[in-house]
């Protein structure tokens, strides 16, 4: 990474603006939260694009997808499988690349502009009251915009189209909230895990079977397109469908398997297997103890009990969370964005100062390191928020007769 300690106290920035917003309950504009969250991601865009490191997946993945589309071939099969996910986001990658944007920039821009309209929906998702607030929170968010404009990952393009399709789930629009959800799965995977959560906002079975329906049909238009988009031949999309079901076995990186394997990336399909089991065990467990919960508390505390259990995991994958936790903090929840948040500046930052061998060493200490971080994630789970109690359901129902005689005199 370039300019390591100018881009660290960026970051301090943004993380100390953060916590004070939270601590005093500053509620600046829509304007200046923009031109914050503009000024910190275009900073350290601009450090980022300049320097001669960059994020492996970011050269070898992401950048060959996107010049895959613009030579009419699969990004998945051209790219032996580096690339593993739905065109969606290599068409995206392609327009900036024909445009003539240099690929440390243009690679950059579908995620920070994705995270910048994260600034405005994280508000809305907070309602009002907080809306100013929490959104000005994720407009300083270290963690967001180290994901967005140093790794260029492309989780703020998910959580952008996630926590859209949350908020017209809110609204009971079904369609809507389906096709949302749908491109949310279309850029990534893992928010099919947060399906049984957007299903259940729906007031109706109808609402549900549309939304579900929607939610499907848009990544299968986005998977039917690489024949016209991408010149895959009909006779190879079942091995398309093979490589995009496969997943590395990898550990090493986070929490227990980085214990077992010595803080080194490891190829472990036992491990793995069995993180998978606790994933969905867990999942499955969070999922009815906060069945009665806000929605935004129940998929708080199924991000937060992933993290906690993953076998695998990049440093990108904390920011899945820190949406929901900014729009509805709970006690613990800005020690644990700031763990995060320092864990994770440790290996943008810090680790890359280093060559193979240096890198190596150094990212022992700092995988087993993440065991520390995992309490604070489990604190910051919405304990005492397991049951949705709305503000007028702390008064007492009036009585019968006293009701009957409030109609009468209406």
């Amino acid at each position: 990474m370039n300019e390591p300690v100018l881009t660290a106290l960026l970051l301090c920035a943004g993380l100390v603006l953060a916590a004070a917003a939270h601590r005093y309950r500053w509620r600046p504009s829509l304007r200046t939260a923009l031109l914050v969250a503009v000024g910190f991601r275009v900073a350290v865009l601009a450090i980022a694009a300049q320097g001669a490191w960059q994020p492996v997946d970011f050269v070898q993945s992401f950048q060959p997808a996107g010049e895959a589309i613009l030579r009419h071939e699969d990004p998945v099969l051209s790219t032996d499988g580096s690339w593993r996910f739905l065109p969606m986001i290599p068409y995206a990658y392609a327009a900036t690349l024909a445009a003539g944007i240099p690929w440390e920039v243009g690679g950059r821009l579908v995620t920070v502009l994705s995270d910048l309209v994260l600034v405005l929906l994280i508000g809305k998702l907070a309602g009002p009251g907080q809306e100013a607030t929490r959104r000005f929170q994720y407009a300083c968010s270290p963690l967001a915009v180290m994901v967005a404009a140093i790794h260029g990952q492309v989780e703020p393009v998910s959580l952008m189209f996630l926590v859209g399709a949350y908020l017209m789930a809110r609204a009971d629009r079904g369609l809507a909230a389906g096709i949302l959800f749908g491109l949310a799965l279309s850029a990534k995977s893992w928010p099919i895990i947060l399906l049984p959560v957007l299903l259940l906002m729906l007031s109706t079975w109808r609402q549900r079977v549309i939304a579900l329906i929607a939610g499907g049909a848009v990544p299968l238009l986005f998977f039917f397109t690489l024949p016209l988009g991408a010149g895959t031949p009909f006779s190879r999309l079942p091995d398309v469908v093979a490589m995009l079901r496969w997943v590395r076995p990898i550990v090493g990186e986070w929490g227990w398997t980085a214990w077992l394997t010595g803080g080194n990336w490891s190829l472990e399909p036992t491990y793995a297997t069995v993180g998978q089991i606790l994933i969905y065990s867990v999942l499955a467990v969070v999922f009815w103890v906060w069945r009665r919960a806000d929605p935004i508390d129940l998929t708080t505390a199924m991000l937060l009990g992933f993290m906690v259990v993953t076998p695998r995991l990049g440093a990108q994958y904390l920011l899945w969370f820190v949406p929901f936790l900014i729009a509805r903090p709970t006690r613990w929840a800005q020690y644990a964005l700031a763990a995060c948040a320092v864990w994770a500046g440790l290996g943008y930052i810090y680790l890359t100062q280093f060559d193979h061998d240096g890198w190596a060493y150094h990212h022992a200490w700092w995988a087993m390191s993440s065991i520390l971080v995992i309490p604070l994630l489990i604190a910051a789970m919405p304990w005492k928020r397991r049951i949705f109690l709305p503000s007028h359901a702390q008064e007492p129902a009036p009585a019968p007769v006293a009701r009957d005689l409030a109609k009468a005199g209406s």
